[in-house]
């Protein structure tokens, strides 16, 4: 019982305060729970986005998790993380951002192909290949740097046209994460809302690559961690599929 896939208030788009994604996780018996919110981007053109936490923002985010993980040991682990993008153009200015927090982990979600204020959402349909083959470059680029603990939502690259291609790109991603012992998650939240992902196709693929996976439950409120239906729903696609899961996360091997 552990999630490391959590959100805040801070991104815009989820609700509840940390205490109450905190209690929730109690009440559910969770062991570990892991926050994991949107990072911010120190954009140097001023741009401000509608998805995430401001640079200014980082420090009280991680205050306020320090806090309720001295206030409730003994009761729950809770771990300090983000959930971040990858742009090689902006990559050292963020790496200075949070060089100065006390982060335990981040994971890697690739939503764009650009800097956010440049492209679109990967989610939005498409039989564009070329762009299917950036996304796995950047995400292999990124995992490369070793500095995330698995890749969320990686069927979210929505790519609706030939199956060959689809198949051709995304083995050699699992085949590269099954290598390095990276785990892919089974996302919860786009099980929950009907989403286009996790598909059966990606996951099928996943197993076959011999990659393990890890029920990731994306929480944007605090009743996602009570949601044993669609949890044991995504253990339920993942055995379908073939895929063994995981339950802790440990430093993939590098």
């Amino acid at each position: 019982m552990n999630n490391y896939h959590t959100h805040t208030f801070r991104c815009r788009h989820a609700r509840g305060s940390d205490e109450e994604f905190v209690q929730a996780a109690i009440a559910a018996g969770f062991e570990t729970l892991g926050f994991s919110d949107h990072c911010p981007w120190p954009y140097p053109d001023g741009y401000v986005s509608g998805i995430r936490m401001t640079p200014d923002q980082l420090p009280g985010y991680c205050a306020s998790l320090a806090r309720l993980r001295e206030k409730y040991a003994g009761q729950i682990r809770i771990c300090i993380g983000l959930e971040c993008e990858y742009s090689p153009v902006l990559d050292a200015a963020e790496e200075e951002l949070f060089a100065a927090q006390p982060l335990d982990y981040r994971i890697l979600a690739q939503h764009f192909l650009y800097a956010e204020s440049e492209t679109h959402y990967v989610g939005e349909p498409t039989t564009d290949e070329a762009a299917l083959a950036r996304y796995v470059d950047l995400c292999l680029e990124a995992l490369e740097t070793g500095r995330y603990l698995y890749l969320a939502h990686p069927d979210l690259f929505n790519f609706v046209g030939d199956e060959k291609i689809f198949r051709r790109h995304y083995l050699r991603l699992c085949e590269w994460m099954a290598r390095h012992n990276y785990p892919a998650e089974v996302n919860i939240l786009g099980l929950s809302t009907n989403r286009h992902y996790p598909t059966e196709r990606f996951l099928r693929i996943a197993a076959e690559a011999g990659c393990k996976g890890i029920i990731g439950i994306d929480a944007h409120f605090p009743a996602a961690l009570l949601d044993t239906l669609n949890i044991n729903r995504g253990k339920g696609r993942a055995a379908f599929c073939g895929l063994p899961l995981i339950d802790a996360l440990t430093k993939p091997a590098r």
